[in-house]
Parts: structure tokens; sequence; C-alpha cells
């Protein structure tokens, strides 16, 4: 039934714009959600107003679509000539790139209309994470390091969700920002590292060719830095054995991820991209749990 509804949809006249956008791929959604529930949980201390849970959740999905759209737009010369991205909607000509441009620019409008319904910070802070998201693509031309700011892009809500909620940016939203930037550059070196040899051949640069051998290692290194940033959180902000159990939980994926990718075996790395999903749902519950009264 869920595979009938599927084709359906994504089979459909809609169905080459919904996948440019990735809605067939929803990980995207999760990876950049989670953060977002993470700064507004503890901006708010407890539950965030229902008024910027919306507004940031849409925002989310909004946003990360049109990350999608100018990624495949920026990459229409590159996804042709990969096995993995040719059946792209811009690289096999279902969209014309002039037409992707104008979605990811109505995208933007939309995005816009919904953080005007918040505060003047917000809205300045939102055009710095729009700057990120539309440049990002472009990065991985002339830097092997693009992880760094697709991690600054993915985190970005994070101190805009203070800047809403509370209406400043204290210093927890910049270590919250910091853990969740090393974690993007994590899993995204992960995906890269499924990815490489495409990567190679077609010149695209990431942070698992500039890695080489070493990748497993300095994935391990940046997976300690990941877990040592938030135990400095929680000790100075979040002292709750609900937020250490998360912290926890999450060491133990760690692991479980670089016994996934240790041969790097290319679908072993992107299983294990994937289940990152967990991470960003443990460090969640250690937060909202840490604010229950029971």
């Amino acid at each position: 039934m869920e595979f009938r509804l599927k084709a359906a949809v994504f089979g459909s006249r809609a169905g080459p714009w919904l996948r440019l956008m990735r809605f067939d791929r929803p990980i995207g959604i999760a990876l950049l959600l989670w953060p977002t529930w993470w700064g507004l949980w503890l901006a708010a201390g407890g539950l965030p107003s229902w008024k910027n849970l919306v507004i940031f959740t849409l925002g989310v999905v909004v946003m990360r679509a049109a990350g999608c759209v100018i990624n495949d737009y920026a990459d229409r010369h590159l996804d042709p000539h990969v096995e993995r991205t040719r059946t792209r909607p811009i690289a096999a000509g279902e969209i014309r790139p002039g037409q992707a441009m104008a979605l990811f620019f109505a995208l933007l409008l939309i995005a816009l209309a919904l953080v005007l319904m918040t505060n003047r910070l917000t809205v300045l802070m939102a055009f710095m994470g729009a700057l990120l998201a539309g440049t990002y693509p472009f990065f991985k031309r002339f830097t092997h390091f693009p992880q760094v700011v697709l991690g600054a892009a993915f985190g970005w809500s994070i101190p805009m969700a203070f800047a809403a909620e509370a209406g400043h940016v204290p210093a927890l939203a910049w270590w919250l920002f910091a853990a969740n930037l090393v974690w993007t550059v994590i899993y995204d070196t992960q995906y890269a590292m499924a990815d490489r040899d495409d990567d190679l051949k077609v010149g695209v640069k990431s942070t698992a060719i500039a890695f080489g051998r070493l990748d497993v290692p300095i994935i391990g290194a940046l997976m300690g830095l990941k877990l040592a940033l938030l135990l400095l959180i929680g000790l100075k902000f979040l002292p709750d054995p609900m937020y250490f159990t998360a912290v926890a939980l999450i060491f133990l994926h760690f692991q479980l991820q670089l016994w996934r990718i240790r041969e790097r075996d290319p679908t072993a790395c992107f299983q294990a991209f994937l289940s990152n999903h967990w991470i960003g749902l443990f460090l969640f519950a250690g937060i909202v749990g840490s604010f229950l009264k029971i």
C-alpha cells in the first residue's frame, strides 16, 4: 500500500518537482529539524510557543527543499555523469534549470513570509541563513571542506530559534551550534565516503577525499569532539540525568557507526549516514526529558 502510494505521488505530474525538493528522501528534513527543536526547547526552558514551533517546523521543510533545489541547479552539469544522480529531475531533463531557479526563489519567499511572523532579530539572522543555504553547493568546487559550510547552514536554525523564542542569542546557542556543526561534518563525511569514487571522477571536493585513508580515525576523533561539546553543554547548562543518558546513547551509537564504516563499503557508509536520525532523536529526548517535572 505504502509503495503504491509513493509510486502514485512521485510518478504524477508533480513528481519531478517533489523529487527535486527531495520529498522522497525525508532524512534531510530530520537532520535539519532535530537541531531546530533542540534550540527551541532549550531557549524556552521546556515546551516552546506553538507559534514558533509551527513557524520553525514549516521553515525547516521549506528551506531544506530550497537547499536541494539550488544543489541540483549547481550540479546540473555534473549529475548526468554520475550513476546515482543522473535520474535527478534537472539532470534527466524533466525540469529546466530556469524553472528550478524560479522554484528556489519561490521557496525563499515562503520562508521569508514565515520568518516575518517572528521578531526583528530573527528576521535579520534569516538573511544569513538564506546566504548559507544558497551558496553551500558551490563550495565543493574549490574547497575540500564544504561539509563545514553545510554544518553552518544546517545549524543556523539554532541561534535563530533562540532569537525567536528568547529574544536574544546566549552562549548556550553557540555551544549547541558548534556541537551541531561537528555532527554535520561527521555525517556528511559518511555520505561523501559513499560517493567518493564518483566525486573523484567528476572533480567534486569533499572531506572524504581530503581525509583519504585517515577518514575513519578522523571521524572517530570528530565524534569524540562532538561528545565533549555535549558533555560541556550538560555540565554548564543542563545538569540533568536524562540529558546525560542521551549523551551516553549517542556515544554507543557512534561506536556502531564506526563499526559500520570500518571497511569503507559505500553501502555501509550510506547506512551509517542515514542512522544519524537516531542521534538527533536521542539528544532531543534528553533535552525534553530534562525539563519534565514528574
